[in-house]
């Protein structure tokens, strides 16, 4: 095993569960890094998640008896397939199969996406794992217009977004009247993008999208991935107003709130709520520090995306300075 993957068993063997962030802290290793060793050890059944997704390790008899029979090592181009058999239990064909095509570059895969996106007519799934910049939701708007022109039915797997994760943002843009259109995960386990359940793409290394995309369009393949989705798509929540909890604003920050979204400046707010500049910038500033946000245009994502107040137009305006006044 990898020095990583040793030193991972040791801990989940001495100490016992642990979930891949506990193990992180306590073993001075990036949470990238943990990853990959726990990858490891599930691929050769040297650990596996027990309820409440906490790692536990197998018995090291049982393990050393495994790692001591000859193997044959895995090809870097078949990394993958060692992926999805050890994580999900599925065995997908291998690189010369015919039905495997191999993208080398993200920009490739970004290409041949937008050419698959153009010929779907029924039903597209996503699983995605990333942080969507600014930048790549300017890029997909065009085309996630076009699939909900066409009636193409639209379901999307996705971390809980944080503040600079601009899907929420992307999403107010697009008809999102169907509530059943994303659901949350803590942590998917692979991006995936599936193609009227005929084509699926995923990512060579699953820990380096650099490193380019595999396309299928075997059958059996396609339907297991599918299956896969299925299964997450049952255990994840509902993301929007209906997910995650309330936010509870008080009467003031209620109205102010209301005020700047519909274009108030905080001058002209103060003077509608007959309160100082210094007030209103106190509201907001304390406002931004309960939500855990740094600035008025994180503010405005966030509020929105719960409901509690509309999304604004993308503007951002300048906080103004206190006064001599006092509340």
């Amino acid at each position: 095993m990898s020095p990583d993957a040793d030193l991972v068993f040791r801990a989940l063997t001495m100490f016992g569960a642990r979930d891949d962030e506990e193990l992180a802290h306590e073993l001075g290793l990036a949470r990238k890094r943990v990853k990959v060793a726990l990858d490891e050890l599930t691929s050769w059944s040297a650990a596996g998640v027990a309820a409440g997704g906490r790692w536990r390790a197998a018995p090291a008899g049982t393990v050393l008896a495994r790692l001591r029979q000859p193997t044959r090592p895995v090809r870097r181009r078949d990394i993958w397939r060692q992926h999805f058999r050890a994580m999900h239990g599925i065995d997908l064909p291998g690189p010369d199969d015919p039905t495997v095509r191999r993208l080398v570059s993200r920009a490739a895969a970004r290409d041949r996406v937008q050419r698959l996106v153009a010929a779907e007519r029924h039903e597209h799934l996503t699983i995605n794992t990333e942080v969507i910049s600014a930048a790549a939701s300017a890029a997909a708007l065009p085309l996630d217009r076009r699939q909900v022109e066409r009636g193409v039915r639209v379901r999307v797997l996705q971390r809980p977004p944080t503040v600079d994760d601009h899907s929420l943002h992307h999403l107010a843009q697009l008809d999102t009247a169907d509530p059943e259109r994303v659901r949350e995960l803590p942590d998917p386990p692979i991006k995936l993008l599936v193609y009227d359940r005929r084509i699926a793409l995923f990512p060579v290394d699953p820990l380096n999208f650099e490193a380019g995309y595999v396309e299928t369009a075997d059958a059996v393949a396609v339907d297991q991935l599918c299956a896969l989705f299925d299964r997450l798509w049952a255990q994840a929540r509902r993301s929007g107003p209906g997910g995650r909890p309330a936010i509870t604003l008080t009467p003031r920050e209620q109205a102010l709130v209301a005020l700047l979204a519909s274009g108030h400046t905080d001058a002209s707010a103060a003077e509608e709520l007959r309160l100082s500049l210094r007030t209103v910038a106190y509201t907001m500033r304390n406002l931004m520090d309960r939500l855990g946000v740094e600035n008025r245009f994180q503010l405005a994502i966030l509020l929105g995306a719960s409901g509690t107040a509309p999304l604004p137009p993308v503007r951002r305006t300048q906080p103004a300075g206190p006064t001599e006044e006092e509340a």
